[in-house]
């Protein structure tokens, strides 16, 4: 299994929209992929329907979308009719993400994606609801992942790539339930006399009965 800041595998897969080189399609973008048990099912079908209707806020963060499932790209092409029905888009319109083809399980094996404890008719693993931030540089950013009875949260997976983005550009964390334009923490790295430099708008030390000044607060840079 691969980790965090290891750079993502890359592969080749059939999709929706044709075959894919993974990196070459994705680009100088971020990306997230992200898996479903299986095509024609309630959960994945709100699910797919919910991106639909985030894509402008994936496009406002330059991060492009792709799906995964076990089904074949005809079973996927069917499905899209649905999904986009309950998204309330034209029928007519275009699916505008792919979603790819791994029927023998080849990438969600490779990738780490399958739920032992959900089985197709063959008796065979589904895939979990994986989720795979990846950065611009092909980096592996973050995971997330949910069994087949859990939908995910997509405003959480915005807030997430909104945290990654910033800290990347900011010697700042982002503290528990942030959204952007909350405050943020000061690094443990940042000594006393970098800070009036980097962080010119103040930063607020919490006091704490241990007596250490390691919770200092300042207010969301703007990059």
């Amino acid at each position: 299994m691969f980790m965090l800041g290891e750079a993502f595998p890359n592969f080749t897969a059939n999709t929706t929209d044709g075959e894919i080189d993974f990196h070459q399609w994705l680009g100088d973008s971020w990306g997230i992929l992200f898996s479903h048990p299986s095509d024609f099912t309630p959960v994945c079908t709100t699910e797919l329907s919910r991106v639909l209707k985030l894509l402008p806020e994936f496009q406002k963060r330059n991060v492009k979308v792709i799906g995964l499932s076990c089904d074949s790209v005809a079973s996927h092409v069917e499905w899209c009719k649905d999904i986009k029905c309950y998204a309330g888009m034209n029928e007519d319109d275009k699916f505008p993400y792919p979603i790819i083809e791994d029927k023998d399980r080849h990438i969600a094996m490779k990738l780490g994606m399958v739920d032992k404890d959900e089985l197709d008719s063959a008796g065979m693993p589904l895939t979990a609801r994986a989720v795979f931030i990846i950065d611009s540089n092909k980096k592996f950013r973050l995971s997330l992942l949910y069994p087949a009875t859990t939908g995910r949260n997509f405003d959480e997976i915005l807030r997430v790539i909104d945290s990654l983005q910033l800290t990347d550009k900011a010697k700042v964390a982002t503290p528990v339930d942030w959204k952007m334009g909350d405050d943020c923490m000061v690094l443990p790295t940042i000594t006393e006399d970098q800070i009036p430099k980097i962080f010119p708008q103040g930063v607020t030390v919490v006091p704490l009965p241990s007596g250490k000044s390691y919770l200092r607060k300042t207010s969301c840079p703007k990059v």
